[in-house]
């Protein structure tokens, strides 16, 4: 899920994935390929785009990355 040898990265990474899942209904089951691609990709952008996130003060990470000096 992460790059080789990056270990302490997984948790992060499951728990972004569990978000998905929770918040984003990505934990359905879907009747194609395609209809599970959209769905995710939509979670994603409303994930970086719209989701307040606490660890960066109530910003959403496109706003942090947009702005980060």
């Amino acid at each position: 899920m992460t790059e080789e040898n990056h270990c302490y990265e997984n948790a992060m990474a499951e728990r972004v994935n569990g978000i998905l899942k929770d918040e984003f209904y990505l934990d359905q089951t879907f009747t194609s390929v395609v209809q599970a691609k959209k769905a995710t990709r939509n979670a994603i952008k409303l994930y970086n785009t719209k989701r307040l996130h606490l660890s960066l003060d109530y910003k959403t990470p496109n706003y942090v990355h947009q702005y980060a000096a």
